[in-house]
């Protein structure tokens, strides 16, 4: 199976690529200058209150001797507790703010860098989650993952929706999703490269953590862009939302994440 081959008649890589850079095909979708700064406080607040059935499927492959690379490693949120279970953690994270909310740990290194530009020793274990929905050639992203990795490599993405106050803002006032690439479409190009991973599907529940209503507007303006209505948002907001003492919770519902995780070809 080639890796430029067509799977069932599709270019399965093709599609990822005019997924993630939508209407045009000119170039990939960007995110606004500086979103995962400005949203990193919420996200680490978010995430560490969030149950992870993720490192349960790791857990067989973790050893005191094993060394792990966590690609798009945001506030830390695998990489601070996979780092008690191993000898050496590689955490690659391009957004600075992301990067001020990981905790010091003395068996982590913590890389300022985007993983297409991340000079980084191979390590026994790769871990990449929820971080290829913006990269618009997964292919060598993928490459590059599998030859960083001497025993395993993990790439976990949703399958669904994602679970956040601006997905259910978009639907309450008719918005179409942004499209994204799904794990199914992650399946897909997998099997095209030639790679036919293991496949475990996780569900947990997304409970969305604001320190006040600013906070929550701010989070759900930077996932709406120019459909953004201030005045209705915070109408909807405040019904979605209830109180947790001087901060604001927001029920996702339960989200479920595919993890395709294999043994790179020596």
């Amino acid at each position: 199976m080639g890796i430029t081959g067509e799977i069932g008649g599709i270019d399965w890589a093709q599609r990822w690529r005019d997924i993630v850079r939508g209407p045009g095909g000119k170039s990939a979708r960007p995110e606004p200058s500086g979103y995962w700064d400005r949203r990193a406080r919420s996200y680490a607040r978010i995430t560490r209150h969030r149950s992870d059935e993720f490192l349960r499927v790791v857990e067989p492959y973790l050893g005191p001797h094993k060394t792990l690379i966590d690609v798009g490693a945001g506030a830390g949120r695998h990489a601070v507790p996979l780092a008690e279970r191993v000898e050496w953690v590689t955490a690659v994270e391009p957004s600075e703010g992301m990067r001020a909310q990981i905790p010091h740990v003395d068996n982590m290194t913590v890389v300022a860098s985007t993983w297409q530009d991340a000079e980084v020793a191979p390590t026994d274990i790769v871990i990449c989650c929820h971080v290829l929905y913006g990269v618009d050639e997964p292919m060598p992203f993928i490459t590059k993952l599998q030859a960083s990795a001497r025993e395993r490599v993990f790439i976990m993405l949703r399958q669904g929706a994602l679970p956040h106050p601006a997905t259910r803002l978009r639907q309450l006032l008719g918005i179409p999703e942004l499209p994204v690439p799904h794990f199914s479409d992650l399946f897909m190009v997998l099997i095209q490269m030639g790679i036919a991973p293991d496949v475990t599907f996780i569900r947990y529940p997304v409970v969305n953590h604001y320190a006040d209503m600013d906070e929550a507007m701010t989070d759900c303006r930077m996932l709406m862009g120019d459909e953004w209505d201030e005045a209705r948002a915070r109408t909807l907001i405040e019904e979605m939302s209830t109180k947790n003492g001087d901060g604001l919770v927001i029920d996702g519902g339960t989200a479920l994440s595919g993890i395709a995780h294999w043994q790179p070809a020596t």
